[in-house]
């Protein structure tokens, strides 16, 4: 009877983590067909609506700095189900507002219970994923893949639907129907035991002041930033280097973005077991390297080699859930403040990574031709994102022979 309690609680666990990645993704990437929609009812300015997308940044690095404290403090459980009953009132601020001021409000609630809930899912999957950690993260992450897959097409879908006789429902009602289902996973968080830091005994206790003296946690965050600098800039600016430097129309260029982002969920469903295989560092490092090698590829080879751009994804995909599988192995005790502390730095570098990007790009093409040969330009940004995931490498490997030096290679 015991052992069936315990594969129930299990299963009920899984729902709550794979479901709250699928919202997670779900709610993060509605915005793109809302946000014109949003400019024109409230007449917002590109520097408001600017102001309103840096608050996705702000808030979600706001909630990485209290969210490992609120799960020490009341659990993880309770953690989870606030990031979870916040999201819909979020969506209800957004029905009800009316004007920028109370949208940005909503809006920046909404990105505070994401990062909530990225942090707490995050702990969560530490915790219960004990065996097969780097499959069972990668599977966690690749259902955040696919609803960010289907996010943008649902959305647009929903704001045509014409409910009662009412008129259509809109972004705000999108958004409201979208964010009530954060309400599901709640049931199964109630009914779930879920797992205390203290039954990892392997794991050492950790504090931010040691994380501050440790070389390793550096080199995670160092591994991490680069790879998800070259992770993000591939969705936002793929499609413009394809349009400008192949001169590919919009929709050429787009079906090469959702080429890219097949093969990343795709390698999160299925790599996942390699990564357990060959160990996480081995795995990051390998990986890292493919993704870099194919994006340079693409770029030296030109219009021929445009298709290596979308097998870059198989090679990145894995980094971001494999290196939280390496967290939640190395700091089992102390899961929570390893996150945060790791996180939040990523977040900002990630922020100046893409600030690096642009000026890359305007400096290179400004050097080259007084008049500006963006072409140039574009093929250096591409270059840099390429260089990211080859230095996430060459990071991977300096941890790699650490590791191995101190016999505590995962």
């Amino acid at each position: 009877m015991e052992k069936r309690q315990t594969k129930f609680n299990y299963y009920v666990l899984l729902f709550v983590v794979f479901g709250g990645f699928l919202l997670f993704g779900l709610s993060e990437n509605v915005k793109g067909p809302a946000i014109p929609s949003m400019q024109s009812d409230f007449s917002l300015t590109e520097s408001q609506l600017g102001f309103l997308l840096a608050l996705n940044s702000l808030g979600y690095l706001l909630a990485c700095s209290f969210t490992s404290a609120l799960a020490d403090k009341i659990g993880i459980k309770w953690t989870g189900i606030i990031s979870f009953v916040s999201m819909p009132i979020a969506g209800l601020c957004m029905y009800l507002s009316t004007g920028f001021g109370s949208l940005a409000a909503s809006y920046f609630l909404l990105y505070i219970g994401n990062g909530i809930l990225e942090i707490g899912l995050g702990i969560m999957a530490a915790r219960i994923f004990v065996k097969n950690t780097g499959t069972m993260m990668n599977l966690s992450h690749f259902f955040y893949g696919l609803s960010s897959i289907g996010a943008p097409m649902l959305g647009a879908s929903m704001m045509g639907w014409n409910l009662m006789g009412d008129g259509e429902l809109g972004w705000r009602g999108m958004y409201l129907v979208v964010l009530l289902l954060s309400l599901l996973p709640i049931i199964p968080s109630l009914l779930g035991k879920f797992p205390d830091e203290d039954e990892h005994g392997d794991g050492e206790r950790t504090s931010y002041k040691a994380l501050l003296r440790d070389k390793i946690a550096w080199l995670i965050v160092a591994i991490l930033s680069f790879g998800v600098i070259s992770e993000m800039a591939v969705g936002s600016w793929l499609v413009y280097y394809l349009e400008n430097a192949y001169e590919w129309s919009t929709k050429e260029a787009s079906s090469m973005l959702s080429l890219f982002f097949l093969f990343f969920t795709l390698s999160r469903l299925f790599v996942g077991p390699v990564t357990d295989r060959l160990g996480y560092t081995l795995s990051i490092m390998i990986f890292s390297a493919f993704s870099g090698i194919c994006s340079l590829a693409a770029v030296l080879i030109g219009r021929e080699g445009a298709i290596l751009f979308a097998i870059a994804g198989i090679g990145i995909a894995p980094i971001y859930p494999t290196v939280m599988a390496l967290l939640s192995k190395k700091y089992a005790k102390g899961i929570g403040t390893a996150l945060t502390f790791v996180v939040t730095l990523m977040g900002i570098a990630s922020v100046l990574g893409n600030l690096a990007i642009g000026l890359i790009i305007d400096g290179v093409s400004r050097a080259f031709s007084p008049g500006g040969n963006e072409i140039i330009g574009l093929q250096a940004g591409y270059i840099f994102i390429a260089a990211m995931a080859l230095v996430c490498s060459g990071c991977t490997l300096a941890l790699y022979r650490m590791l191995r030096r101190r016999n505590e290679l995962a």
